[in-house]
């Protein structure tokens, strides 16, 4: 039987049961933002991740209890907003014994602790099917001063935290399809994939500073995420190939096998932070990645028209087999 796209099912199925509700942001953004008396606005995000879809069976749990965490972090991230507390709802299948649970909770305490944050409730049930976490994460920002994905305009210019592929990347050597790298290259490509960077502090200054038009994080792939921006904000995005931000693993099996560069846009796993700021913040904006210990890197601009594409140096489009990932697959 049939069934829509995942996209396509938010928007047609559970954007109509969020209504008018403001808080709810139309379903579109990272996280809902709910205002609270006297304590600025509550944002609240939530991501399932199913084992075999988001981590693989074999990760280590501390492992797995990290990536659970940061990338609801990066979720709050896009939003400019300081995390003040998570609930997790796990879902256990057989596998799982007492050893593996007691690794994935010092894993866990080990990131709540370095992102002072702490856990505040959940849930815990059986499965048959594969384990499944879900964590509900909650922070704050000053009233009305949430990032959203909606803001970006035309002659803004598009930023990106960090470097991209790094994560799509180490999948595919922690699945035997990428080999012959320095083990340096190979250690970094999987810790990327195993341990997101969420750009929290960024994210923050990002909106104290009144800097960023438009953010949101990169999960589906900088391309397809970049399109999601340009539909909420109603303009077009363009992304410079040569000035893709690429770290040294990613640069050299890049120029090795060309192909790989698909995977660098549409591959997804990088969450890092895409945003768009006007040309005369571009000062403020590297300062905000200095202050931050954040690579910052304009790669792009806002221009009138739908959707995203890359460009290569002759200003002619590429056009990518993949441009993103998607639950749907």
């Amino acid at each position: 039987m049939a069934r829509r796209g995942e996209f396509a099912l938010i928007e047609a199925l559970f954007a109509p049961l969020a209504g008018a509700d403001p808080r709810a942001l139309g379903l579109a953004d990272d996280a809902a933002v709910l205002g609270t008396e006297g304590m600025g606005d509550l944002v609240v995000s939530v991501d399932c991740l199913v084992s075999g879809v988001h981590f693989l069976p074999f990760d280590p749990p501390e492992s797995i209890a990290a990536k659970c965490l940061r990338v609801n972090l990066s979720d709050m991230a896009a939003m400019g907003a300081k995390p003040v507390g998570a609930f997790l709802s796990a879902s256990l299948s057989p596998t799982l014994d007492d050893a593996w649970l007691e690794a994935f909770s010092r894993g866990l305490r080990v990131d709540l602790e370095a992102y002072a944050l702490s856990l505040l409730g959940g849930d815990t049930v059986s499965t048959p099917g594969p384990a499944t976490f879900s964590i509900t994460i909650l922070g704050s920002v000053t009233p009305g001063g949430a990032l959203r994905r909606s803001g970006a305009r035309v002659g803004d210019d598009l930023w990106v935290s960090g470097t991209l592929g790094d994560g799509a990347l180490g999948l595919r050597v922690l699945q035997g399809l990428l080999f012959g790298m320095p083990e340096a290259h190979r250690d970094h490509l999987i810790d990327r994939y195993r341990h997101p960077r969420p750009r929290v502090a960024l994210g923050m200054a990002l909106a104290q500073g009144e800097l960023a038009t438009a953010c949101m994080d990169i999960s589906d792939g900088p391309l397809a995420d970049a399109g999601h921006m340009a539909k909420a904000s109603g303009v077009a995005l363009e992304i410079l190939a040569p000035l893709l931000p690429l770290s040294d693993a990613a640069a050299d099996l890049v120029a090795d096998d060309p192909a790989l560069f698909d995977l660098i846009l549409g591959g997804g796993d990088d969450y890092e932070l895409i945003f768009t700021a006007p040309p005369d913040r571009r000062e403020a904006v590297m300062a905000v990645g200095r202050e931050t210990d954040t690579p910052v890197t304009r790669l792009g601009r806002v221009v009138t028209g739908e959707g995203a594409r890359i460009l290569d140096a002759d200003g002619a489009e590429i056009a990518l087999a993949r441009p993103g990932w998607s639950h749907d697959e």
